[in-house]
């Protein structure tokens, strides 16, 4: 049973604790209206800073970096757009304070220090992975696609005894479509990099076990395949390099979870309260005598 300064006073009515939260959101959202108001004043600069990877890819080619708008709305929703990811990036670590003052007064003090590293490593591999993906997936994919030019002064065509003009197939990009890309590209990636910190709280919590993950390793990899067809455009070369990723951070989780079942048996071991499955309990021979002749007991007495 836990001792009274092992969990914090929460004795709170239902009502106050929704009105906490209510309160949490109310600041969660405002923190987050903030971060996008600034983003929005610094759209451009914002913008220019995703298309860098659309650049180099031109530049090599020898092209200009050019992008245009297909309607009159077309830059008001670009910048909407990068608002409310800048803003959402912004507010996303005293979104997370709130989220956290809110359920920390519930938890155990050991059930503290577990879920808090968890909280720390989420927004670390989020990022990690969005920058994976904007520095090395999001360039060769945009290298695979614009593979696929046309250009017309490479030879001309020649039609009714005339000389035609060379035809030119080459790439004039929507701001917004590529906005849209270059955005799905981050958040998959990001996403598929919290794969270890969620199946590392699954098996501290014991809804997951290491043999467990293994026996359906070949599920996953097939699970894995059709996310990487789902979340990336049609290229073979993103799909690969997404389930090179996330099959590795699948075995990564593996060992991670090893590693928590092993800290976990060394602490019950330390407690006296681990028994290995091949142990086994051998009664006494009285205590087998009374189990299979109950009259024994009445002849003691």
């Amino acid at each position: 049973m836990s001792t009274p300064e092992e969990i914090e006073d929460s004795s709170a009515p239902l009502i106050e604790h929704l009105a906490e939260l209510r309160n949490r959101l109310i600041h969660s959202v405002v923190a987050f209206i903030i971060g996008m108001v600034i983003c929005f004043t610094v759209a451009t600069p914002i913008f220019n800073f995703l298309t860098a990877p659309l650049c180099q890819v031109l530049a090599e080619r020898g092209q200009d970096c050019d992008l245009i708008f297909i309607s009159p709305q077309e830059g008001f929703f670009v910048a909407i757009k990068v608002s409310l990811l800048g803003g959402f990036i912004l507010a996303f670590p005293y979104i997370a304070n709130q989220m956290w003052r809110f359920v920390a007064p519930g938890l155990y003090k050991s059930e503290k220090g577990a879920f808090l590293p968890f909280l720390v490593a989420s927004p670390f591999m989020f990022f990690l992975g969005a920058s994976f993906a904007f520095y090395v997936v999001t360039p060769l994919a945009y290298d695979f696609f614009l593979g696929f030019q046309q250009f017309g002064g490479q030879g001309e065509a020649v039609e009714g005894g005339q000389n035609a003009a060379p035809l030119s197939v080459v790439f004039q990009g929507s701001a917004q479509e590529y906005l849209n890309l270059t955005i799905k590209f981050i958040v998959a990636f990001g996403l598929c990099f919290q794969l270890p910190v969620l199946l590392t709280l699954m098996g501290k919590a014991g809804l997951v076990s290491a043999p467990g993950l293994r026996s359906v390793r070949k599920y996953a990899v097939v699970g894995i395949l059709l996310l990487a067809a789902l979340v990336t455009p049609p290229d073979v070369i993103t799909q690969i390099i997404l389930f090179i990723v996330v099959y590795g951070l699948y075995e990564v989780s593996i060992q991670l979870v090893q590693r928590v079942e092993r800290k976990r048996e060394a602490e019950l071991r330390e407690q006296g309260l681990w028994f290995d499955e091949d142990e086994e309990i051998i009664p006494d021979e009285d205590e087998m005598q009374a189990e299979f002749d109950p009259e024994a007991d009445k002849g003691k007495d």
